[in-house]
């Protein structure tokens, strides 16, 4: 046999960086051998869409409607948190009421982020059977977040001190339903996900995040959580009414019995969390008290109490996705002469680097999808070999995850 015969000649695949039809773009670029991933490199920020720009040369209620579009599937967390920091340096104490208000919406929203995840990422594996099913049964989170805040996307209900809407006695109906209809799906879904042969092939011992590693990168959320990591500002630094509410990290071992840090435990903690959001929000229904759902409701006034504030302060709340951190510093101004946004997906991209080496090319997907990234997925994959370039479709790149999938079921 002659000297490198047999032998695989490494190539680089690189994958993005944009794609039309989602809002952050993010470039990879794959050291290879065969099918084989040996190392991998990113780089996010190719595109900016000036929010921070633009609401420092606005007030803090203007700026509201602008947190609510950072992300269509989480907007509330961005308002929470930008909100939070603003009653902090302008000393507004929100109403006890409000902040009950504010922890149901949230939860309903990580109810619906959660199973919308759950549904790409059956996608991703081939089940596009299952991902119309979570999607389907997520739209009864949808109706009842519409009924709270007369809005699917972009709920405009969380205001400086405190909220737009109320929830009323007859709105409890519909929300019981929702939580009974989903506490008794959870098993199901359990079963549909944790239980199926090839859901556990292609995601057992795949995409492993080590707790250290974990740690080391300061992943947040359930993907920090997966990894046996047990944080959660919710249980460790509570804010709106959390203080008074009974919650607890989810980890896979709760399910499981042990911690592996793959894929497969991130879909448990996600999958866990719903049932979790649903016992928070039923609490909530039963203990909330009485009272204003606003400090302020005159604007002009909070407005002008806004203008006098001094000070910096940091918002923190526990997105669907992990930690999401408002920095505002105000200086006497109508606006704010500082405002920084740090999403949880920031927090969340360098741990896909140990994930994704030595993994397969067909394992890209699930993975990447795995910490469910606030980013733009990629358009087409570009493959180099023996100086031959070979384009490869996004749909492509999906046909080759669905492959997988099916050489397992045979």
């Amino acid at each position: 046999m002659s000297e490198g015969e047999g032998k695989k000649a490494p190539y680089t695949l690189p994958i993005g960086p944009t794609h039309p039809a989602l809002k952050e773009p993010v470039m990879f670029t794959f050291q290879m051998e065969g099918e084989t991933i040996k190392d991998v490199d990113f780089a996010p920020g190719q595109t900016h869409r000036g929010i921070e720009w633009m609401g420092m040369r606005r007030n803090p209620v203007q700026i509201v409607h602008l947190t609510d579009r950072i992300c269509g599937i989480c907007g509330v967390v961005h308002t929470l948190s930008f909100c939070l920091a603003v009653e902090q340096i302008a000393e507004i104490e929100v109403p006890e009421r409000a902040d009950y208000i504010r922890v149901i919406v949230h939860e309903l929203e990580r109810v619906q982020s959660h199973l919308l995840w759950a549904g790409v990422a059956a996608h991703e594996l081939g089940f596009d059977s299952l991902l119309h099913l979570t999607w389907r049964v997520r739209e009864q989170a949808m109706d009842v977040i519409e009924n709270i805040t007369g809005n699917r996307v972009n709920y405009g209900i969380v205001q400086v001190g405190g909220v737009r809407r109320d929830i009323t006695p007859e709105q409890h109906p519909l929300i019981e339903e929702c939580l009974t209809t989903y506490e008794g799906l959870l098993s199901s879904l359990l079963d549909l996900f944790l239980d199926d042969r090839s859901i556990h092939m292609r995601c057992r011992d795949r995409g492993i995040l080590t707790y250290d590693d974990a740690v080391h990168l300061c992943t947040v959320g359930p993907t920090s959580r997966a990894s046996g990591v047990n944080m959660d500002l919710r249980q460790d630094y509570p804010y709106a009414a959390y203080g008074d509410l009974d919650v607890r990290a989810i980890l896979p071992d709760q399910y499981a019995g042990e911690t592996r840090g793959d894929v497969y435990d991130r879909i448990v903690v996600r999958l866990l969390e719903v049932g979790q959001s649903c016992g928070i929000i039923r609490q909530c229904l039963s203990e909330m008290p009485a009272g204003e759902i606003t400090a302020e409701p005159k604007i002009a006034k909070l407005l002008a109490v806004c203008k006098k504030a001094h000070g910096e302060a940091i918002g923190r709340v526990e997105a669907p996705r992990g930690e999401c951190l408002h920095y505002v510093r105000m200086d006497g101004k109508e606006s704010p002469t500082s405002w920084k946004v740090k999403a949880s997906s920031y927090s969340n991209l360098m741990s896909w680097i140990p994930m994704l080496r030595g993994e397969q090319i067909a394992d890209i997907p699930i993975i990447v999808a795995s910490i469910d990234p606030c980013l733009s997925c990629t358009d087409r994959v570009a493959v180099i070999r023996g100086g031959r370039r070979n384009i490869l479709t996004k749909e492509e790149l999906h046909r080759l995850s669905v492959e997988a999938t099916r050489r397992l079921q045979a």
